[in-house]
């Protein structure tokens, strides 16, 4: 496998804010604690403070969700007792609950965490670190999570179902496994014989990354959700997060950065079988909308105390939940997801919890055998690759001696005369030189006709090469995107089992660059 680093700003596929972040530009030096390198994760060590009470309630909840499994791996039984010590902290990422684990990001998160967790291993031998992700089974938005790509065809799980997905019953997948092009027994058997679609998916992740020790964890829990009551609290009698997030927010912008969520007044919705709605403030009432429940300010504090497992944070509090009932170091996510959390800092310091590091996760562009023989009889380096087409046609002409057609110094050449004529009109009629105008105009479209006809008469000698090369593009950047937001894990992983040791092998968390992987 040949390796080759680019700065993620040569791909074009990244933000300025994400480009500035790796760049350490002080404009966004205020919205967030450390940039994440090894020593910062010293100093983020003696920071992170996390109880011995809070140790114990997760290993509690991690524990019951286990149970879910018929065995568990030695690597990940141990990850999960060691979070018991007083030594061990956590790296995380989150994602939706995508079948089959959607587009090939979600692997690739999961995948820095686990190498960051090796990276910190050998630097910091006295503590240990658990990667972990954070399975958001509270989102609500089956339409986002109920289809993947598999070799250029769209699959689609069917379901009437409504509320947090990761409660779904995981039965009317059936259908869905019926329609695949063979059998995949990792997900045939999670998809099968689990409850619903948390369990599925920790099946999968288990089944996936068992052997690196990932801890998967569900948030939907009623203990892990006691640690958020605060928050709660806050939220409905203060609209806390509302205040902080949109100052914020306001701040970002200043800077010239564009906030990437929306803070509502309440960021909280009610949660319960099949429902997950807002809850709003109505007047002196809280409300779940598009429901008939209704409750004063101290009947919902009750339900709080009562019932923490029916609140659950949207976007802006699921961070701050997180990172209340983890050790954790740093939050791995996409680029959007990055730059969200810079909306956050100040709520977190409201609530004194340690803001963690920011990674930004790994991205890779894998070029199988055939299309890398491809990209040399083009003459192309796969750096190359990352431009739009019609640069790389202009690159393969120049590369096969044709110089881009055009006929500028004609056109002026035109314009300088049709001027002169103008000239001498307005001396002799002045009324004809609307007339020079329009012939000049005229003149003008027939140059630039002509001009796309010897183009397309010089592509034509060369369509077939012009023709790899769009088929190359498309097979490596579908629809024109990153390759790793359109394509699933079993395109690459069918043909070659050892597409995910190949990934943990190449990738380098913290030299934040994007990593292309060629076969050879």
């Amino acid at each position: 496998m040949k390796i080759t680093k680019i700065d993620y700003a040569a791909t074009g596929a990244f933000s300025k804010t994400i480009t500035d972040y790796l760049c350490c530009s002080p404009q966004l030096q205020p919205f967030y604690n450390r940039f994440p390198t090894v020593e910062a994760f010293g100093a983020q060590l003696k920071e992170k403070s996390f109880s011995q009470e809070q140790r114990q309630t997760l290993h509690q909840a991690l524990q019951e969700q286990y149970t879910s499994l018929s065995e568990i791996h030695p690597s990940v039984q141990q990850n999960i007792d060691l979070l018991r010590q007083p030594n061990t902290y956590t790296v995380t990422t989150g994602h939706q609950l995508n079948i089959f684990t959607g587009p090939l990001y979600f692997v690739y998160k999961i995948i820095t965490a686990i190498n960051t967790c090796r990276q910190l291993q050998q630097q910091y031998p006295d503590y240990t670190f658990v990667p972990v992700y954070w399975m958001a089974t509270e989102d609500h938005d089956f339409a986002e999570i109920n289809y993947f790509n598999l070799f250029g065809k769209k699959y689609t799980w069917e379901s009437e179902q409504t509320g947090a997905v990761g409660r779904f019953s995981t039965e009317s997948m059936a259908q869905l496994l019926e329609e695949l092009p063979e059998a995949y027994p990792v997900f045939e058997e999670a998809y099968r014989n689990s409850k619903n679609l948390a369990d599925a998916t920790r099946a999968i992740t288990h089944a996936l990354f068992g052997e690196y020790g990932l801890v998967s964890i569900d948030g939907d829990h009623r203990e892990l959700k006691k640690a958020l009551m605060p928050v709660v609290e806050r939220e409905l009698t203060e609209q806390l997060s509302h205040q902080l997030v949109t100052e914020t927010s306001q701040q970002l912008e200043e800077a010239g950065y564009k906030p990437q969520v929306y803070s509502r007044e309440i960021n909280l919705f009610y949660l319960t079988d099949g429902l997950r709605e807002r809850i709003v403030q109505e007047g002196d009432k809280y409300n779940v909308l598009n429901t008939d429940l209704s409750y004063t300010l101290e009947e919902m504090l009750q339900e709080a105390q009562e019932h923490p497992e029916h609140f659950s944070p949207n976007v802006i509090l699921r961070p701050l939940y997180e990172e209340r009932i983890l050790p954790n170091l740093a939050y791995i996510g996409g680029g959007a997801e990055v730059a969200y959390w810079f909306q956050l800092k100040q709520l977190f310091e409201k609530y004194n919890v340690t803001f963690p590091l920011l990674m930004l996760r790994n991205s890779a562009l894998y070029i199988s055998r055939s299309n890398a023989s491809r990209m040399h009889k083009l003459g192309l380096e796969p750096q190359d690759l990352f431009q739009n087409f019609q640069e790389l046609k202009k690159q393969l002409s120049g590369q096969l001696h044709e110089e881009e057609i055009s006929l500028e110094a004609q056109r002026e050449a035109l314009a300088a005369a049709f001027a002169q004529v103008e000239k001498l009109a307005e001396s002799i009629d002045p009324t004809l030189v609307k007339a020079v105008g329009a012939e000049a105009q005229k003149a003008a479209n027939s140059l630039h006709m002509l001009e796309k006809k010897l183009s397309k008469a010089r592509d034509s000698k060369h369509e077939q090469t012009f023709k790899q090369l769009e088929n190359l593009k498309e097979k490596l950047f579908p629809g024109g995107s990153l390759q790793e937001r359109q394509d699933n894990l079993l395109t690459y992983q069918t043909n070659n089992p050892d597409f995910i040791p190949a990934l943990v092998e190449a990738f380098d968390p913290l030299e934040f660059k994007f990593t292309i992987l060629e076969e050879v």
